[in-house]
């Protein structure tokens, strides 16, 4: 029986075969819709060597800028300096006259459908919150899909431990 001294390089060269196999298919296997982004799914199914993949694809399109979550804590820090930013409480009405976060302005979530008034500078830095996290996210990604380039959620006011203003 014959014994392979060096089974480490064969298996590095088994694995970079395999990879460069891969690349070879997903090359030939993948489409980019230039127009617009789309998602693209490739495969194979041949037993234990099954690929599959699926991603979202960018064309010749400028990518959007996404919103960034941070903490509470973290906004709280940054509420202490004034700055040039706005906060946005996206709760309705009857719940920002509860009480909410000094110096918030009030935008409903549900009335984000077009560029809000109260928001004229896209490039302006939004913090935006509602009652525990949810619709916070939702504002935001809905502020981003607007073009507004520098977005913050920062969750709801359920965790927030600071003053409130009524």
């Amino acid at each position: 029986m014959y014994v392979l001294k060096n089974k480490k390089y064969i298996i590095i060269g088994g694995v970079a075969i395999v990879a460069i196999a891969a690349g070879i298919f997903i090359k030939h296997h993948i489409t980019v819709n230039n127009d617009e982004a789309s998602v693209s799914i490739i495969g194979g199914a041949d037993g234990p060597t099954t690929i599959f993949m699926a991603g979202k694809l960018q064309g010749d399109k400028k990518e959007k800028s996404d919103y960034v979550s941070i903490s509470m804590d973290e906004a709280k820090e940054i509420f202490q300096e004034k700055g040039d930013y706005v906060i946005i409480d996206v709760r309705r009405a009857d719940e920002f006259a509860e009480g909410h976060i000094p110096g918030a302005i009030n935008i409903p979530n549900e009335s984000i459908e077009t560029e809000p008034a109260e928001l004229p500078d896209k490039s302006q830095m939004i913090y935006v919150y509602c009652r525990s996290g949810n619709r916070s996210k939702q504002a935001s990604q809905k502020l981003v899909e607007l073009g507004y380039t520098s977005v913050v959620e920062f969750g709801g006011i359920l965790d927030w431990t600071g003053d409130i203003e009524k």
